[in-house]
């Protein structure tokens, strides 16, 4: 029995990582995190629960990264001190993995494995061949897997564009090769399967660029994701033609422009780059920033010179800002202040709502029908996505022919299995059913059937500093309750023998403000304190306990009533 398990990434955007499973075998696709949603409050990331592939350690052979995003590379550290096994991965996404690994002094626990779109990797019972897909990315892979009951065929992000480079364009006559040799099933991307029509062309936007570039008299600063090599080969290439000096700012982009200088993926004479710390040697004119903070990120460096805290470049009148990036879901409030700032400062901003300065990464409508067209899968797997993305996917798959019992919709967690039965030896309407949902029978009437098949532990582990799992529902309802309601500490001092306050009750609030207004709420709680410690009895078991626990009780109730407010409660009595 094959076994799928998606342990992130469906039913969210981000955190993917999916389980490929045969007997005592195991390999694992993408290690990725997602950013913290608007609730989790003080949480730096979001990493999948890694339970499972704990437990079946000994069976992990290998690891497979698709392309270097972090939602798919993000928690490759946390993983790697867990479990020992090879990551393969193409020579770009390996050397920010490498990057990453040394940055958590990891890199000697790992063993990296380079590979090229086109090359096959052999994970027995598994043959693993990677195909070359085009995305926000250089470098991005899909993965055609052998496997004993058939041939798996995972997308990773893509989209199907048309380019001159040959480096970012999906292989298509793969696909549709492999189609023909017969797919069992295809996992493809959700993320943009809400838009109709194909994905706009980077030919689109490299024109729109240079069109606000060459219009711009003062600096220009373009913010984007550091990953996007091609789109930063695109700005170079225009900052050549206007004769413009780039600086590259940002520790995230520097990293990542030297690996692609490197490995080849950028090509620029460095006679063009100037450092960050000269760029007040140069005229506006002939200045073009590439740098990091597309996101709002309060601590990146576009977000500290639109509030003038950075050290070298402040936002100033006849600066022109492009946001060359898509955002991220949850960042829109983030992005909109970062914006406001911009204005705020003279600048001239260009988004994705004033121009077309960003295309997505991932296929649309259109170009997610011509991939189940061309591999004509007999089971669709839906994958990468919230749960209305897998849905809306699945009702495309099923209007192109794919028999709704074939459409198989998981979930993070859930087993999705493939087994090989021979119809002889099943029920007759269970026979008859699978043949009508299985177009192909192979030697001694073998069918392979899929289905969902229960579930095991998974879910999302909070990051917080260097706490790995110990932020969960009950602290972040607490940190919730303090950033709304605010917090009340209540200190006394009693005399252990007489019962009688030595000290207080003295208040002091955070967040829950005792100013001249409400003078009177500090002296009746003070009563209500009061009247508790002399209803409880001298001498009576576990006393201090009793008077905290009744003290917090009351003073939630007063607090309510009084102003309508539910702080948390802190008392600190000490018996003396």
């Amino acid at each position: 029995m094959l076994k799928i398990i998606p342990l992130g990434g469906l039913g969210e955007i981000g955190l993917n990582m999916m389980v490929i499973e045969y007997e005592e075998t195991i390999f694992i696709i993408d290690v990725g995190l997602m950013f913290p949603e608007d609730y989790m409050l003080g949480v730096d990331i979001v990493i999948p629960d890694m339970e499972y592939l704990k437990d079946n350690k000994d069976k992990i052979k290998a690891i497979i990264l698709t392309h270097a995003h972090e939602d798919h590379i993000g928690a490759i550290n946390y993983l790697i001190k867990e479990v020992s096994a090879p990551i393969y991965a193409t020579a770009f996404t390996l050397r920010l993995v490498q990057n990453k690994l040394q940055e958590f002094e990891l890199y000697n626990s790992a063993t990296l494995k380079q590979v090229n779109a086109g090359e096959r990797i052999s994970i027995p019972p598994f043959d693993v061949e990677f195909i070359r897909v085009s995305h926000s990315t250089v470098d991005g892979v899909a993965l055609a897997i052998q496997t004993p009951v058939g041939l798996i065929v995972h997308t990773g992000d893509f989209k199907i564009n048309h380019c001159f480079e040959e480096s970012n364009v999906t292989d298509i006559s793969r696909f549709a090769h492999l189609g023909q040799e017969g797919i069992l099933a295809l996992l493809s991307d959700s993320t943009n399967v809400e838009r109709e029509g194909y994905t706009d062309s980077d030919q689109k936007v490299g024109e729109s660029l240079a069109k606000i570039i060459a219009e711009s008299d003062g600096r220009v600063i373009i913010a984007l994701f550091a990953s996007n090599i091609f789109r930063i080969q695109q700005i170079i290439n225009i900052a050549i033609h206007t004769r413009r000096k780039v600086v590259f700012n940002g520790r995230s982009i520097e990293q990542t422009v030297s690996a692609a200088k490197e490995l080849g993926y950028l090509k620029y004479p460095n006679s063009l780059i100037v450092d960050v710390k000269k760029v007040n040697s140069l005229s506006d004119s002939e200045i073009l920033i590439i740098t990091t903070g597309s996101q709002g990120e309060p601590m990146s460096a576009l977000a500290r010179m639109a509030t003038g805290f950075h050290k070298q470049v402040n936002i100033k009148k006849g600066d022109s800002v492009i946001l060359s990036s898509k955002s991220i879901p949850g960042n829109e409030k983030a992005i909109s202040n970062i914006i406001n700032n911009l204005y705020r400062q003279g600048a001239r901003v260009v988004y994705d709502k004033i121009a077309p300065v960003h295309v997505s990464g991932h296929a649309c409508q259109e170009e997610l029908k011509l991939m189940i067209s061309l591999t004509r899968p007999e089971y669709f797997i839906p994958i990468h996505g919230e749960y209305r993305h897998l849905v809306n996917h699945a009702r495309l798959a099923e209007k192109l022919g794919i028999p709704r019992a074939n459409v198989l919709l998981a979930e993070d967690g859930n087993v999705v299995c493939f087994e090989k039965l021979n119809i002889n030896d099943l029920e007759e309407s269970e026979a008859l059913k699978t043949v009508k949902n299985t177009p192909k029978i192979g030697k001694n009437r073998e069918v392979v059937v899929g289905k969902i098949a229960g579930s095991v532990n998974s879910g999302r582990i909070l990051i917080d500093g260097k706490g790995i799992g110990d932020v969960g529902r009950s602290v972040l309802k607490e940190r919730r309750n303090l950033s709304e309601d605010g917090l009340v500490v209540v200190t006394m001092i009693i005399d252990e023998e007489t019962g009688v306050v030595l000290h207080g009750p003295e208040l002091i609030s955070k967040g829950f403000v005792f100013g001249a207004e409400t003078g009177y709420l500090v002296d009746d709680a003070q009563c209500v304190i009061l009247e508790i410690v002399e209803e409880i009895e001298v001498g009576a078991q576990s006393r201090v306990d009793q008077i905290r626990s009744r003290l917090q009780k009351a003073l939630k109730q007063y607090f309510f009533f009084t102003i309508r407010r539910r702080p948390v409660i802190v008392p600190i009595i000490i018996e003396v």
